[in-house]
């Protein structure tokens, strides 16, 4: 059977809407669309570049938690309502994909806040340990 674990990061958002920010499946890590906001103030930087960094700090306290790391990235989705913004964000987002890299896919969509500028979302596969076959 199939071993499958939520994560969660102290959202209100995960509470109220009914999700979790990770979930482990078997040797896959899936996390949710994360945005920049800091969950223990529950505030949000005004800048995307910000925004960004904090969507990633985000990311990777799941996957930490989840047994894996940035390196463990198979695929990526980056969301924003305006197209203009991503590519302020490359330098930022190339810090942790850039040796990686994962398949990728950026939307220009509507999110739930106006304040939120960038969304991101991620795929990893946990490593395989010593003694593991996979």
């Amino acid at each position: 059977m199939t071993e499958r674990r939520a994560i969660m990061s102290g959202s209100v958002f995960e509470e109220r809407i009914g999700y979790a920010r990770a979930v482990v499946d078997g040797d896959r890590v899936h996390v949710s669309g994360t945005t920049g906001f800091d969950y223990a103030a529950m505030t949000i930087p005004e800048d995307v570049v910000e925004q960004a960094r904090q969507c990633l700090r985000n990311i990777g306290a799941a996957l930490a938690e989840a047994g894996c790391t940035f390196a463990d990235v198979v695929r990526v989705r980056y969301l924003l309502p305006e197209r203009e913004d991503f590519e302020p964000c490359w330098p930022v987002l190339r810090e942790c994909f850039g040796e990686v890299r994962p398949a990728a896919t950026m939307l220009v969509c509507g999110l739930a806040d106006p304040r939120m500028r960038i969304e991101i979302e991620v795929d990893a596969r946990l490593p395989v340990r010593l003694g593991e076959t996979g």
